[in-house]
């Protein structure tokens, strides 16, 4: 007979799996036994899924893929329930969205102050990252959709692209800059250059770009967040490459300078992505439909 597994018992498991702890998991979901729905679990599809240790568990490697499938489960089932909730009438639930750091400095903030004024009992949770720090959780269902930029690659059958809108990017340095004044990349060549890691896939666009040229910018630092990058910039002598808007930021105009060089540079394409399996909610539909009329007046303009 086949064995049936029970809610409870893949809440617990995932639980511990993200805690690493059956104590801390017990903690979290106040379950006073989840050892036994881990065992109940165990036995009843005879295969291992924690290792047992003095300091928590680890997860086997039956226990790895059981836990990916496990997290989707109990993700679909949330929005399965926001979703019914939610057509009975009832304005409430999570969305959960992924952006691009540049998305989330312009065209984010109109949008989520609205759709809050619109829905305050939705909660929100806004992931901020380049597109392949948030694959996992795309898959898993943990977001709900992500605005970024994409470069063609292994995704391409997974996942659904819809081009939103383009962005210019350009060379920045400081304001006081030894550097400002000059009009081509090969001028720039001698200065030290900073980037966003090139998995991002503007960046890696960008790497293909001069990866042609016969002469290209050392760069010797890479940042893993456009934070700490803009803030290298700033503060030093490094250059980077950034979107254009930030010359206009009235956080950061009056400390980055943008370089008018005549080198072309490619643009930044964002695209809404989803699953290609997923269904929105209403709500999770509404806030795409604004981010898309948000999007137009940056096409506009």
């Amino acid at each position: 007979m086949t064995f049936q597994i029970k809610f409870h018992q893949i809440r617990a498991f995932v639980e511990v799996a993200r805690q690493g702890s059956i104590r801390g998991a017990s903690r979290t979901l106040n379950l006073s036994q989840p050892a036994k729905s881990i065992k109940e679990l165990e036995e009843g599809m005879a295969a291992q899924l924690f290792v047992r240790r003095s300091k928590g568990v680890a997860l086997t490697e039956c226990g790895e893929g059981f836990y990916q499938r496990a997290r989707l489960i109990l993700e679909e089932l949330r929005a399965a329930q926001d979703d019914i909730r939610q057509r009975q009438g009832e304005l409430a639930g999570q969305i959960n969205i992924g952006m691009g750091a540049s998305v989330s400095r312009t065209l984010m903030p109109a949008v989520i102050t609205r759709f809050h004024a619109q829905h305050p009992q939705v909660k929100v949770r806004i992931m901020e990252g380049q597109l392949v720090s948030m694959i996992n959780e795309l898959r898993q269902g943990e977001l709900d959709f992500t605005i970024n930029t994409y470069y063609q690659g292994p995704y391409d059958q997974e996942f659904t692209f819809e081009k939103l809108f383009e962005k210019p990017f350009a060379v920045f340095c400081r304001e006081g800059h030894p550097a400002m004044g000059a009009t081509s990349i090969n001028e720039l060549l001698h200065y030290n250059w900073t980037m966003p890691t090139p998995r991002g896939s503007y960046y890696k666009q960008l790497e293909e770009v001069f990866s042609n040229r016969s002469q290209i910018p050392r760069i010797g630092v890479v940042c893993e967040t456009f934070s700490s990058c803009i803030s290298l910039v700033a503060q030093s002598d490094f250059l980077s490459i950034l979107p254009q808007e930030l010359g206009c930021d009235p956080l950061l105009a009056h400390r980055l300078v943008m370089l008018p060089v005549v080198e072309s540079l490619p643009k930044a394409t964002y695209y809404l992505i989803q699953r290609r399996d997923s269904r929105q909610t209403p709500l999770a539909e509404s806030l795409i439909t604004q981010f898309r009329r948000e999007a137009r007046k940056i096409i506009v303009a």
